[in-house]
């Protein structure tokens, strides 16, 4: 990648930057479960309750919501606004923007995990920091896609929901009722609180790397079908 090419994509995470801080419904999203996170852990202390049972709970809530709320936000807000066509004038090709805005939002969605992981051993920091950013990863190109599907943010957000409600709560909702776990092991977030409970990759079963898998594959094989198809029009 030349240096022109970084310098784009460097322009879209400046813009995206300074367009948050504009953007209340996407800025809350960064800082909510964070916030929320912290408050639980330190307020909420029940016997036999499991250890860093709220953060690993609302990690995979964060993962399923954040990334995937905002870049759909992101990009069909732009579109409707005809911002693209100003930014695509000026030599951004429709793939930097996009990247852009994908690595803009998953770095934020970091460091709110950075934040949360202070109430982790230490020794368990970087394990928990990777099953983030695949989760925040995967979620942030799923995000992508719907923005790319949606002709604008209303269509976007009736679009999202469904997909958020899915991602974000099926791994809460298994932990009572065994049938949904029979459907939520299929999703990348139920495998991610799987790994998040036992804090390490001893013991993974070879089920849950290949579904990890699968949920990338596909989201990448729609991203780009969706991309050829629509572009950023």
């Amino acid at each position: 990648m030349n240096n022109s090419k970084i310098n784009n994509i460097l322009i879209i995470i400046k813009k995206q930057l300074i367009d948050t801080f504009k953007n209340k419904t996407v800025l809350i999203q960064f800082i909510m479960f964070p916030m929320l996170t912290v408050i639980f852990e330190h307020a909420i202390k029940i016997n036999d309750m499991p250890e860093h049972f709220f953060t690993n709970l609302f990690s995979v809530m964060y993962i399923g919501m954040a990334p995937l709320t905002s870049v759909a936000s992101i990009i069909a807000e732009e579109k409707e606004h005809n911002t693209l066509r100003v930014l695509i004038m000026a030599n951004v090709k429709p793939v930097q923007y996009l990247l852009g805005v994908c690595i803009y939002v998953w770095t934020i969605c970091m460091m709110g995990a950075g934040v949360i992981a202070t109430g982790l051993d230490s020794s368990d920091i970087p394990f928990y920091m990777l099953v983030m950013a695949i989760g925040f990863a995967i979620s942030a190109l799923t995000g992508a896609c719907i923005g790319l599907y949606a002709k604008n943010q209303m269509a976007a957000t009736s679009a999202v929901m469904p997909v958020m409600v899915v991602f974000a709560f099926l791994p809460m909702l298994s932990m009572f009722n065994d049938n949904i776990k029979k459907i939520a092991k299929f999703f990348y977030t139920e495998q991610l609180k799987r790994l998040l409970d036992e804090m390490t990759f001893d013991g993974m079963k070879t089920s849950t790397g290949v579904i990890l898998a699968v949920n990338a594959v596909l989201m990448v094989l729609l991203f780009l079908g969706l991309f050829k198809k629509k572009g950023l029009e």
